[in-house]
């Protein structure tokens, strides 16, 4: 099994970099993965669209050039509609993956709608489109050599408990254990992990304020409004039990990614050092369980 420490990945995300409009002050690609060279990060996810150049050839020659390894991305398309197939807009992402060597896709069950404030409710047969599209896709990413998970993410159509109970039962998919955005939907990440090990293929890393998560989860304040206050700690420095949730995996045989995902908005560009701080400390944190483990 490859050591732990070379599977630590970073994604934009903690640079601020997000697909959602009007998140806030953003971080160019030269910065975000010179930093992340600069912090010792073996690879990362490849961030919004925009973030990295669309040709998938550009894309790959970008990662290239810094020393970055391509580990794959977050794909939010939206599943439950019957009358839309997420296939094309799924086979097209999948060619940038295929040239920058990446071997992991990480779907959302998005809702259709900007932003993770708000989501719909699904019937009988939203649920079974939402199903049958996770295998399809799954099989579509496995005949190009790529690994399917689903993530369940806050203000997605998989964000509870029972969301998640429903794609484990209904579907033979693997699942992107998000530690923060689990904890935030009133999903144990820490149960998970133990309870269902084998169906746990990718990891993003992110450690939380479970005050303000129970705030998120009781509608008293958004998501958004939550991240911007600071809902998202470093690792370590929250409330989730990062040391229990690694050492299950490792223990099992995991061997994938571990994407550090602190999910940040900004005002605007920092004075100081920014993001990296954070990011930094993150490492370290992880570093010391696998040395722990070793």
């Amino acid at each position: 099994m490859t050591e732990l420490a070379a599977r630590i990945a970073g994604a934009p995300i903690s640079w601020g970099v997000c697909e959602v409009p009007g998140w806030g002050w953003q971080y160019d690609a030269e910065t975000v993965l010179a930093e992340m060279r600069t912090v010792g990060l073996a690879a990362t996810e490849f961030g919004p669209d925009g973030f990295l150049p669309d040709d998938p050839a550009d894309k790959a020659k970008t990662l290239a050039d810094v020393g970055l390894r391509a580990v794959g991305g977050f794909v939010p398309v939206v599943l439950h509609d019957p009358s839309h197939d997420p296939a094309p807009e799924v086979a097209a992402a999948l060619e940038g993956f295929v040239a920058a060597g990446a071997g992991t896709l990480v779907l959302a069950a998005a809702t259709g709608q900007d932003g993770y404030d708000d989501r719909p409710v699904l019937d009988a047969t939203g649920w079974s489109t939402l199903l049958a599209n996770l295998d399809k896709l799954s099989a579509l990413a496995a005949d190009r050599g790529v690994l399917a998970t689903v993530h369940p993410h806050v203000g997605t159509m998989v964000e509870n408990d029972a969301d998640v109970s429903q794609v484990l039962e209904g579907s033979s998919i693997g699942l992107t254990l998000d530690t923060g955005h689990l904890l935030i939907g009133g999903v144990d990440p820490v149960a998970l992990a133990v309870e269902h090990t084998a169906r746990i293929r990718h990891t993003h890393l992110k450690d939380v304020d479970a005050a303000w998560a129970a705030r998120v989860q009781s509608g008293e304040v958004t998501y958004t409004d939550a991240v911007r206050a600071g809902m998202y700690r470093p690792l370590g420095a929250g409330d989730i039990d990062i040391t229990t949730i690694v050492s299950t995996l490792e223990k099992s045989g995991y061997d994938g990614w571990y994407v550090l995902e602190q999910d940040t908005i900004l005002q605007a560009r920092p004075a100081d050092e920014g993001p990296v701080v954070d990011v930094r400390a993150s490492i370290a944190h992880l570093q010391s369980i696998a040395a722990g483990l070793a």
